[in-house]
C-alpha cells in the first residue's frame, strides 16, 4: 500500500520527467548501480531504483538484473506478479532491439522442485508439445489469504470477453477462448473460498490470473483435485456448452410484445458477451428440456458515444419477443421475479476485427434482429475511429413494433455518422416513411459508398426468411471484392 500511494503521489519515478525513450543495450548496462538501476522485462525497460525498499524480495534480488534483461529471472522466482502494473509509473520506454530471450515454457522456466511444490502443472507428454504448438499452460500460487492461478496463453490480444470463470462450491471452472479453440481449467478446490472472483489480464504478453479469496488462512498443499476436462485445449466445439444458473432481476416493457429481462449473473463468475455472440437459455418446460440462443442488449441506448460503456460485470441483458403461441417465451414470460434460468457460454464466430478494418458500415435488422445491433452500433461509434458512415435498416411490421425508435432517431441526430431508416411492411395509413420488404431496389435506395474504393461491411440479422432473402440479395447491392456481407443470426 506505501508503493501504491507513492505511485500515485505525482512524483517523477523514472527520472525523466514523463518521457518515454528508446533504450540501446550499452544504455541499459550503464544503470547498474543501486541508486540507478534499470531493469528490461520483455523489451521494457523500468526504473526501479524507487522501488528497491519496497521489493518483498529485497534490494540484493534486484541488483541481480540490474542493467540487464531480468525477464527469464523474473519468470523463474515470480512471473505470476502483474509488473506491468506495479512499475507502470517507473516504465522508461522500450529497448531500441528487443532481447531475445529463451522460450517461456513451462518445463524451462520452473524447477521440478518448484512445480511439485506450487502447482498442477502440465504432464511431460503435454510440456513437450507446448514448445511446438504454444498451447496454453498453467501454474497457481498462494500467499496468506490469496490463491492465483496464472494461465499462460501466448496470445498477445487478450481480453477480458475471452476469460470465462464460473466458482461456486469449491468448484472452479476457467475457460480461455482463444480463436476457435479454448483451453480448460477444472478442479474441486484443495479447500474453500469466498465469492469473490478477480481477473486480471496482461494483453501484451496474453497472461491471465484468476485471483481467488481463501475463506481460511490455512496452506493449500495442492490446488485441488482435477476434473474431467481439466488442463485440455480442444476445439469450441467440441468442448460443448457450460451453463450457470441466472436469477432474473426486472422484466421491462419494451414494446406491447417485446421485453428487455435483466438477469444477474451468480457471484463468484466472470463472464462478458462479445459483441456480435449470443448466449443459450435453458429452461424445463413439461417436464423438457428446451433451449434457445439470444442475443444479449445493453440495458439502454447510450446517446453520447464518447467512452467506452463500463461492463458490471454482473449483469446480462436480453430484449425477447413474446410470442402468443410460443412454448419458450411465454415460459420466460411466467418467471417470476427472483426465479432462475440457465444461461450459457457465449457463442458466435463475429469478430471486432471485421468493424475495424471498414470504412462504411451498413446494419439490416428485421424484427428483434436488432438486438445483435444494439453492442454493434456502440462499438463502432465509440471505438472504431476509420467509420466513416453507420447505417440501420430496420424492417418491421407496424410502427408500434419498432424497438427503441426515439432512442435510434435521437442517437442519428446527435451523431452526424449514424443514420437510421424505418421499413413497414403493414404500415399504417398516416406512415409517411418506407415501406415494403427487404429486396435490392429498395435496399439500393440507402447503399452509397463514402468513396469509391472504400471498404464497405454489411451484417444482417433477422427472421430465417428475411435473413434468407437479404444473403440472396445483399451481394449484389455493392458487387466489389471490397464488401463484406455477414450474417449474424444466432
Amino acid at each position: 500500500m506505501d508503493w501504491i500511494r507513492l505511485t500515485k503521489s505525482g512524483k517523477d519515478l523514472t527520472g525523466l520527467k514523463g518521457r518515454l525513450i528508446e533504450v540501446t543495450e550499452d544504455e541499459l548496462s550503464k544503470h547498474n548501480r543501486k541508486e540507478d538501476c534499470w531493469i528490461c522485462i520483455r523489451g521494457f525497460v523500468y526504473n526501479v531504483t524507487p522501488y528497491m525498499e519496497y521489493h518483498p524480495g529485497g534490494e540484493d534480488e534486484l541488483m541481480k538484473a540490474a542493467g540487464t534483461d531480468g525477464t527469464d529471472l523474473f519468470d523463474q522466482v515470480h512471473r505470476w506478479v502483474n509488473y506491468e502494473s506495479m512499475l507502470k509509473e517507473c516504465l522508461v520506454g522500450r529497448m531500441a532491439v528487443k532481447p531475445v530471450a529463451a522460450p517461456k515454457e513451462i518445463s524451462s522456466a520452473v524447477s521440478e522442485d518448484k512445480k511439485q511444490l506450487n502447482g498442477v502443472l502440465p504432464d511431460k507428454k503435454v510440456l513437450a508439445s507446448s514448445a511446438k504448438d504454444l498451447s496454453p499452460a498453467y501454474d497457481w500460487f498462494q500467499t496468506d489469504s490469496l490463491i492465483t492461478i496464472v494461465i499462460y496463453t501466448k496470445q498477445k490480444d487478450m481480453n477480458a470477453d475471452l476469460v470465462i470463470v464460473d466458482c461456486q462450491d469449491k468448484q472452479l471452472r476457467g475457460e480461455i477462448i482463444m480463436d476457435d479453440h479454448s483451453y480448460l481449467i477444472e478442479v474441486d478446490l484443495d479447500h474453500a473460498v469466498s465469492e469473490d472472483v478477480a481477473v486480471n489480464i496482461a494483453e501484451k504478453v496474453g497472461k491471465v490470473e484468476i485471483i481467488l479469496n481463501k475463506k481460511d488462512k490455512v496452506h493449500w498443499k495442492m490446488l485441488g483435485q482435477p476434473c474431467e476436462g481439466h488442463n485440455t485445449f480442444i476445439k469450441r466445439t467440441d468442448r460443448g456448452l457450460f451453463y450457470r444458473k441466472c436469477k432474473l432481476i426486472s422484466k421491462t416493457e419494451v414494446t406491447y410484445d417485446t421485453k428487455l429481462f435483466c438477469l444477474m449473473l451468480p457471484k463468484g463468475t466472470h463472464l462478458r458477451v462479445p459483441t456480435g455472440q449470443h448466449v443459450y437459455l435453458k429452461h424445463i418446460i413439461a417436464g423438457t428440456e428446451v433451449v434457445k440462443p439470444y442475443t444479449p442488449v445493453l440495458p439502454f441506448l447510450p446517446l453520447d458515444f464518447q467512452e467506452p460503456p463500463c461492463h458490471d460485470g454482473v449483469h446480462i441483458y436480453l430484449m425477447i419477443k413474446i410470442y402468443s403461441d410460443g412454448l419458450f417465451t411465454q415460459a420466460l414470460d411466467h418467471l417470476q421475479i427472483g426465479d432462475y434460468i440457465s444461461v450459457s457460454n457465449p457463442e458466435g464466430n463475429f469478430k471486432k476485427s471485421q468493424v475495424q478494418t471498414s470504412e462504411d458500415l451498413l446494419l439490416l435488422a428485421g424484427g428483434t434482429g436488432f438486438t445483435p445491433m444494439v453492442k454493434l452500433l456502440n462499438f463502432a461509434l465509440t471505438e472504431v475511429s476509420c467509420l466513416r458512415t453507420v447505417k440501420l435498416i430496420f424492417f418491421n411490421k407496424t410502427e408500434h413494433d419498432i424497438l427503441w425508435r426515439n432512442q435510434l432517431e435521437q442517437l442519428a441526430l446527435k451523431d452526424e455518422r449514424f443514420e437510421v431508416q424505418f421499413v413497414l411492411s403493414q404500415p399504417s395509413k398516416d406512415w409517411v416513411g418506407k415501406q415494403g420488404k427487404i429486396s435490392l431496389s429498395l435496399l439500393s435506395e440507402f447503399v452509397k459508398r463514402t468513396r469509391r474504393d472504400s471498404k464497405v461491411l454489411i451484417c444482417i440479422c433477422g427472421p430465417v426468411p428475411f435473413t434468407e432473402q437479404g444473403i440472396s440479395e445483399g451481394p449484389w447491392i455493392l458487387p466489389r471484392r471490397d464488401t463484406c456481407f455477414y450474417c449474424i443470426n444466432p
